[in-house]
């Protein structure tokens, strides 16, 4: 059975680009020219992937992306925004909002079936069953749940298994190449400020347990083993 990924876009030559590079990569397409549209089809087809356009007649993508990362049920679907503007603060707004990855127009029709393939092959990681208990954290792989002192974290898809390598293999240096691979799926870096987004949200998350994720300057990132006392 193909993958299928639904393109949410009002841009009849952008939908045709994607398109034509999605069925011949082999996959099965699904399109909406509108936000309202795009989010019913999204909820009722659970699509594989979705490619999100940011300005969208009716509902515009941050709204449809805010809606889909809060549901249980389509809340592990990787969302691909697109946007016009390549301003940093618009990139970083629509990860702190829940998309997966973004890209901005024009774009590489090649790379962004890559990019869409790469967050397909890390959703469909099977994790272990094991439970690891790291105080004052204990992960369990199975449930995808993450305890911070007996309060359960909420966490996206990827701050789970970036949290979770990072305690993995806590006390080493991990270089954000390294971590694009090994939590994103990019055999290539593209971005590394992508990174630093998600590490700044997930300190958040920690609040005063934030000290754990250490930047190690030129270097990259480290879960500090010592105690936060």
């Amino acid at each position: 059975m193909k993958d299928t990924v639904l393109i949410v876009e009002d841009e009849t030559d952008v939908v045709d680009l994607i398109r034509y590079n999605l069925n011949k990569a082999g996959f099965s397409v699904l399109i909406a020219t509108d936000g309202q549209a795009g989010l019913s089809m999204a909820r009722e087809s659970r699509p594989d992937a979705i490619v999100l356009d940011l300005m969208l007649p009716g509902l515009d993508g941050r709204s449809i992306c805010k809606a889909l990362k809060k549901s249980p049920e389509t809340e592990p679907i990787p969302i691909l925004m697109l946007t016009a503007r390549g301003e940093s603060a618009e990139r970083i707004e629509g990860l702190e909002i829940g998309a997966d990855d973004y890209m901005t127009k024009p774009f590489s029709p090649r790379e962004l079936v890559l990019r869409l393939k790469a967050l397909m092959r890390r959703v469909r990681t099977n994790p272990d069953t094991e439970d690891i208990g790291v105080a004052p954290f204990h992960i369990n792989k199975s449930t995808f749940e993450i305890r911070l002192e007996d309060r359960r974290l909420e966490l996206t898809t990827i701050e789970f298994k970036l949290l979770t390598l990072m305690i993995e293999r806590r006390g080493r240096i991990l270089s954000r190449d390294t971590l694009l691979q090994d939590v994103w799926g990019y055999q290539n870096a593209i971005d590394t400020r992508t990174v630093d987004t998600h590490m700044r949200r997930l300190r958040e998350k920690l609040g005063t347990h934030a000290s754990r994720l250490e930047t190690i300057r030129g270097e990259g990132y480290r879960f500090n083993t010592l105690s936060d006392s």
